[in-house]
């Protein structure tokens, strides 16, 4: 009997001990730590936000009808304007301009779940400075019998310094990025000045048929229209031989104004952009923007900006 009682209460003290011992042990290391992790912020779009951006801006500027206007009173009177239009055969290439472009803007957003809608206004500032010249002369033959003469050359120059735009935004979220599109209403201010010289100068066909039949006393032609002297032998104004007698010289051009004003401008704005929160109140952003402004005084102009900017979010 004491054989077997004695190594069953040794037994019994192990298994007490090893119980106790397993009480005192930590086991947080299986389980984790005691805290979790700090979740990433939730960007929330919406609130007031202002920023700066930089870029490039091109512009596209047509003047082919800047001096119709001006001519087409000029010549109100005469058959030439009537029979063939002469206020219409001159017109201006359109040119390119490019030129750095920077600015600020300010805006307001409210986030429905994934999907954002705002507002925003913006002013840019650009140096877009075009030149556009061309010439042309027509000769022509009037029904009433003039020989007719008209040359023409202008030159048009357009400066648009600077512009701006409000405009609706509507993006999705995706995180810390919003893609968005844009558009609305454009304004811009323009200075334009366009100038054309006028010559126009002809005979009387008939008269001048009827002097050429004569053998003495060669009168000079009864329409003497724009010229300073006139050789009825050279009324095209043909270099004179040598002991012809006075060269035909027709009068020299007369010089117009048509435009020299600065003034507003309305357009509409369209774009779309990247927008990227670095921290839920610092904002990056990418965007490309059209602007097409209406047509001005015979001129019209489309300008194309991709910029960077970045905003604070209050």
């Amino acid at each position: 009997m004491r054989t077997v009682t004695l190594p069953l209460l040794a037994v019994l003290s192990l298994c007490g001990a090893s119980t106790a011992r397993a009480a005192d042990l930590d086991y947080d290391y299986l389980r984790g730590a005691d805290y979790d992790p700090v979740p990433a912020p939730v960007v929330d779009w919406s609130g007031v936000y202002v920023g700066g951006h930089g870029g490039y801006t091109s512009g596209g500027l047509a003047q082919r009808n800047a001096l119709q206007s001006t001519l087409a009173q000029y010549f109100s009177y005469r058959d030439v304007e009537s029979e063939f239009g002469v206020s219409k055969i001159l017109s201006l290439p359109g040119t390119r301009v490019k030129s750095a472009s920077f600015g600020a803007f300010a805006g307001y957003n409210i986030q429905f779940d994934d999907i954002v809608l705002g507002i925003e206004a913006d002013y840019t500032h650009a140096d877009l400075n075009s030149w556009s010249t061309n010439s042309i002369g027509r000769i022509m033959a009037t029904a009433g019998g003039n020989s007719e003469t008209v040359n023409l050359s202008g030159t048009s120059n357009t400066r648009i310094d600077d512009y701006g735009s409000i405009r609706a935004r509507a993006g999705y979220a995706f995180g810390n990025l919003l893609p968005y599109v844009t558009g609305g209403l454009a304004v811009g201010r323009v200075t334009i000045n366009d100038t054309v010289a006028v010559q126009n100068y002809g005979y009387n066909a008939a008269t001048y048929a009827a002097n050429q039949a004569l053998t003495t006393g060669l009168p000079v032609a009864v329409d003497r229209h724009g010229y300073a002297s006139f050789n009825q032998n050279f009324p095209l104004n043909r270099s004179t031989p040598v002991g012809q007698g006075v060269q035909t010289i027709p009068y020299g051009p007369t010089p117009l104004v048509a435009n020299a004003k600065t003034k507003t401008i309305g357009g509409v704005a369209l774009g779309f952009g990247l927008e990227y929160a670095v921290t839920p109140n610092i904002l990056l952003r990418g965007e490309y923007q059209y602007v097409l402004f209406q047509s001005f005084n015979g001129h019209r102009a489309e300008l194309n900006t991709i910029r960077g900017g970045a905003a604070l979010k209050f």
